[in-house]
């Protein structure tokens, strides 16, 4: 399994975003200006973000403010952001053997989750509905 070629970022990316353009439309819709962005590791600040040391125990984050939680008198703030983190998906894929793009789907669901504040059984029900 370790002669597989790794996904670049650039196809990481696509793989991500075909992930969000799959969601069902009532959650899609709503993901407003959610940007997906790819990077090799997490920064310190977002490990520290979950209570994480490991690098490499950070697949995906989501940064910014839930559903729930805005209000329309917010202004100014970045636009809510996933992170998707290649370099622990790579060696979550070589482990486990899973299609890249079902690990990356992963992510995108669990991550899109946290910005309608859903449970962890709620986001399993998103993944199965996105399939």
């Amino acid at each position: 399994m370790h002669n597989r070629q790794a996904p670049t970022r650039a196809q990481m990316q696509t793989m991500a975003e075909t992930a969000f353009a799959e969601l069902p439309a009532q959650f899609r819709d709503q993901m407003g200006d959610v940007v997906l962005q790819v990077e090799d590791f997490a920064t310190p600040e977002q490990l520290a973000s979950v209570d994480i040391t490991d690098r490499w125990h950070l697949s995906g984050l989501y940064e910014g403010e839930p559903l729930p939680d805005q209000s329309i008198w917010q202004s100014g703030q970045l636009p809510p952001r996933i992170w998707l983190f290649r370099e622990p998906l790579i060696a979550e894929w070589r482990e486990t053997g899973v299609r890249m793009d079902d690990l990356v789907r992963h992510v995108v669901v669990h991550e899109a989750g946290h910005h309608f504040g859903f449970s962890d059984d709620d986001m399993h029900w998103l993944e199965d509905e996105a399939d």
